[in-house]
């Protein structure tokens, strides 16, 4: 079974992408979908987010929505705003966001390599984000939010993306600020050759979207048990993903918010702070400037932590990353948080809100402390893919990040 395969796509006509195409359905709340779908009855919201149209206050995992999301995709297609490829295909999906850049391959990635760790996962899953993902797939039958995967930069890769990407694409649509371009690769030879250039590689990795690629997974167990003819040739044994290559993508800082000091006054806090971490006050934002290195905010004073290298573990992929330092140096044994997953006394920032939504929360009373932190890196993300372990939560924010509805993946084909 190949690691990736092309794939009948089910995508916008031309004129329709910049209507259809919308942010994942996990960035924005029901009520803000709501406002961005007003007006607009291409908008992919009304699949990804279909409780914008039932009465408000719907619970967002209710029967009914899942009933209105198929409902939509169904009336999306018969109004030809959504059309499906009549031949399998890849596609080449470009992300511009101001100065960076990212060109990539939109494929149906094998579930059997899923399973068999040959795509690997950095994150646990929780189950009931799971279950919601199985039900809009099963509903659906189509996958229709892309899992971001990375592969390790390959030269000869990138050049067949590079050469389908020089002509006009077929897609062009601006989300959020965000480009995202799309091209159909049409050359035969192209598509054999990428295909084993991808059979070649030990493994690719997850980086966004681990509770879609679960789900998925879990659909295609469903669906073979359900089928007495399965073959593992069907569509449910793939799944909708973009993969970039490694050195093309960007991850940026993910912060950290803590409500209280969990009892301490802010002198004897810095005095058991003092104990892991060089503390050196500062009278501007601290942006962290390396590894091993955070920003931290209490009310109206900024400080730059640095943390004493004798407590890097040097050969443990998971401990020596910067969210482990912190959490397990400052969060647990100093503010009391032991479980950050459950624990509603500490909550998660990305960067691409800046260091003023840090300063925002403290000085309204509603935290009492933030931390800014350097990002994780891709080789790190991959070492700890790498060696079987899994990341603390919250510890990768990607921009750009892929729209919603500019190509789907449909399951009875």
């Amino acid at each position: 079974m190949p690691l990736i395969r092309p794939f009948r796509g089910l995508r916008p006509q031309p004129h329709t992408a910049a209507d259809v195409a919308a942010p994942p359905y996990d960035v924005l709340s029901s009520s803000e979908a709501r406002q961005r779908a007003a007006g607009r009855p291409h908008s992919f919201l009304h699949i990804s987010k279909a409780e914008i149209d039932l009465p408000e206050g719907t619970n967002p995992f209710d029967a009914q929505v899942y009933a209105k999301a198929a409902e939509n995709l169904s009336r999306l297609r018969a109004e030809g705003v959504l059309v499906q490829d009549p031949t399998p295909c890849y596609y080449v999906y470009r992300m511009t966001m101001g100065n960076h850049v990212q060109t990539g391959l939109a494929a149906a990635a094998s579930v059997a390599a899923y399973n068999q760790n040959r795509i690997k996962k950095h994150e646990f899953t929780r189950p009931d984000k799971e279950d919601d993902r199985v039900r809009q797939i099963d509903a659906l039958n189509a996958q229709t939010g892309p899992v971001l995967l990375a592969y390790r930069a390959e030269s000869e890769v990138d050049a067949i993306l590079a050469r389908t990407a020089a002509g006009a694409p077929k897609l062009d649509a601006t989300v959020d600020g965000v480009r995202h371009q799309l091209w159909t690769m049409s050359d035969g030879g192209d598509v054999s050759r990428l295909s084993d250039l991808f059979d070649a590689m030990d493994a690719i990795y997850v980086a966004d979207g681990h509770h879609r690629s679960a789900a998925a997974a879990r659909v295609a167990a469903m669906r073979a048990q359900a089928n007495p003819a399965h073959t593992g040739e069907e569509a449910y044994n793939y799944f909708l993903t973009v993969v970039f290559p490694h050195d093309q993508m960007e991850i940026i800082d993910y912060n950290r918010v803590v409500r209280d000091l969990n009892g301490l006054d802010e002198d004897v806090f810095l005095a058991r702070l003092a104990e892991a971490f060089w503390i050196e006050p500062k009278a501007a934002a601290v942006k962290p400037g390396g590894a091993g290195e955070f920003g931290m905010y209490l009310p109206g004073r900024w400080f730059r932590l640095k943390i004493k290298p004798e407590l890097i573990p040097a050969d443990d992929a998971v401990g020596r990353l910067d969210v482990s330092l912190l959490a397990g140096n400052l969060i647990e044994p100093v503010l009391g948080i032991s479980d950050p997953r459950r624990d509603k006394r500490i909550d998660f920032v990305g960067g691409i809100r800046g260091l003023e939504e840090l300063e925002r929360r403290v000085d309204s009373g509603e935290k009492a402390v933030a931390f800014a932190l350097f990002p994780t890196s891709m080789d790190d993300l991959m070492a700890v893919a790498d060696s079987g372990a899994v990341m603390p939560p919250k510890s990768t924010w990607f921009e750009p990040k892929l729209a919603d509805g500019l190509v789907s993946h449909l399951l009875d084909n």
